[in-house]
């Protein structure tokens, strides 16, 4: 499905972000297209979303036609062809207006297509990503587990094979999209003795026997996205559902989360976009003492270290979508992405709560809403602690002898 561009070109006059960096032409139409759809399909709604814990299904759809729900997907296999930096700009922008629709788009895309796009057979590629490029069906990623959640390498859930098929036993846990989603790719444990080198990855339809769900977590924030376990028991699927080769699982989960990094750090972005649109908005129009809190130097510093923060965050993302997309290393500035875009995000969204006292403390205004997506930002795909770690890593193998 090729991107449908709504705008012929980026509207004199609209606010443009990142003035250090020029996007290509196409990359700046995307934007604006996305920035379009969430002022007009997601910012209106997104509160009640938030209340009611609803999937936006309309909107996904919606999205599908417009080629964001597989953004780097070929054509030939219904997406829109283009590269990773367009779909970091295309989260961002929808995450501004609705943070929970911007991670439903990222996990289709990256947890989801990504993974079958780059390690899937011809065949694979046709049953398992085609219908999901379109908005009608979703995908999800199941690494998670009750115990290991940081720990990939350490997936209890097993998989053994039976004639013709593999059975799978199992509890996965944290499982964005889950109860929307019309499958999964499931990492598995084939040879204990390999320990991580012992896993591999699996797709299965949702539903499907042998799979059920937990209950739907009630979460801070992020809830119109919905979360839940995903149980196996004696499930049995076709022996060609096999994603890669047996043992590749971890080398797939791995390579599958450095590119999902980036993201999250879009969605932390467009979550501490609007954070500060809503605190600079609120103090060009709040007075105190006889004039605008605009015009206190206490606020210009809060707003000024907000778009400090925010812009810095932005342009690592987009550095790592660069180099991704140039196929060169990139896992050391994804990790630096993704933790700084969200710590930004955290802070942002705190900062703004203050610039509004306490018009930010009630629902009334969507600076809570933000301070409360933001959180989740700093733990999925990776908390802000393992981030640290692989870049420590990283840092430390260039000084290596």
């Amino acid at each position: 499905m090729p991107l449908v561009i709504l705008c012929g070109a980026v509207r004199p006059g609209t606010r443009r972000l990142s003035q250090l960096a020029d996007l290509p032409e196409v990359h700046q139409m995307l934007r604006q297209t996305c920035r379009d759809f969430a002022d007009r399909e997601l910012a209106p709604i997104a509160g009640r979303l938030d209340k009611e814990h609803r999937f936006p299904a309309e909107q996904v759809r919606g999205l599908g036609k417009l080629g964001v729900m597989a953004v780097e997907v070929p054509e030939s296999l219904g997406g829109a062809g283009l590269d990773y930096l367009a779909y970091s700009l295309a989260v961002e922008e929808l995450s501004r207006g609705c943070a929970s629709t911007g991670v439903i788009v990222s996990v289709n895309n990256s947890l989801y297509l990504g993974p079958v796009l780059k390690f899937g057979s011809e065949e694979q590629k046709k049953e398992w990503i085609t219908p999901f490029t379109t908005g009608e069906k979703v995908g999800c990623f199941a690494l998670s587990e009750p115990g290991n959640g940081s720990d990939a390498g350490a997936a209890s859930t097993t998989a053994r094979l039976a004639g013709d098929e593999w059975v799978l036993n199992g509890t996965k846990a944290w499982i964005t999209n889950c109860c929307d989603a019309s499958a999964t790719v499931v990492f598995a444990t084939t040879d204990k003795n390999l320990k991580h080198k012992g896993i591999s990855a699996f797709l299965i339809p949702m539903p499907h026997p042998g799979l059920s769900l937990g209950k739907k977590e009630d979460k801070l924030g992020i809830r119109a996205s919905s979360t839940a376990n995903i149980i196996l028991e004696d499930c049995r699927i076709p022996r060609a559902y096999l994603l890669g080769e047996p043992g590749m699982g971890f080398k797939i989960a791995m390579q599958t989360l450095d590119s999902g990094r980036i993201g999250i750090a879009a969605q932390a972005l467009g979550i501490g976009q609007a954070a500060l649109d809503c605190a600079a908005d609120y103090a060009q129009k709040r007075v105190a003492f006889g004039a605008p809190i605009a015009k206190m130097q206490a606020i210009q510093f809060k707003l000024a270290d907000m778009a400090l923060a925010l812009e810095s965050a932005r342009l690592l993302t987009w550095r790592a979508a660069i180099l991704r997309d140039a196929k060169k290393p990139f896992s050391k500035e994804a990790a630096m992405a993704k933790l700084a875009a969200s710590e930004a995000a955290t802070f942002i969204s705190h900062q703004a709560i203050q610039v509004l006292g306490g018009m930010g403390y009630v629902t009334d205004m969507p600076a809570e809403r933000h301070y409360r997506d933001a959180r989740i930002t700093e733990i999925y795909e990776g908390t802000s602690e393992i981030q640290r770690l692989v870049i420590a890593n990283h840092v430390l193998k260039e000084y290596q002898v």
